[in-house]
């Protein structure tokens, strides 16, 4: 047999053995983690993991607060996007909340 064969024959057999290392020091970490959480009543918060991110949309940002209100139907807007037939083409000064 080669050399080169060889050393892949030992890497192979090197790489088995520390799987089966770590699968056997993984068992033990784990329970040690655990008692060490029990003992001292940790939460995944206060061992910063933070909650996963969620996929899709993001959440919905809260609605910005009313800027203007129409004084007859009491509807109202908060100044952005598009303005709302009430107020549109009017003097905007006329509908601010606060203002009489």
């Amino acid at each position: 047999m080669s050399q080169y064969a060889d050393l892949k024959a030992q890497i192979a057999r090197l790489e088995a053995e520390a799987a089966e290392a770590r699968r056997n020091e993984v068992g033990n970490v784990i329970a040690e983690i655990r008692q060490k959480i029990a003992e001292y009543g940790l939460s995944a918060h206060d061992l910063g993991f933070a909650e996963a991110a969620r996929r899709g949309r993001p959440p919905k940002k809260a609605p910005l607060p009313a800027k203007y209100q129409d004084p007859k139907s009491g509807s109202t807007w908060s100044g952005r996007g598009k303005p709302p037939k009430w107020i549109a083409g009017k003097n905007r000064e006329r509908f601010l909340i606060g203002q009489a």
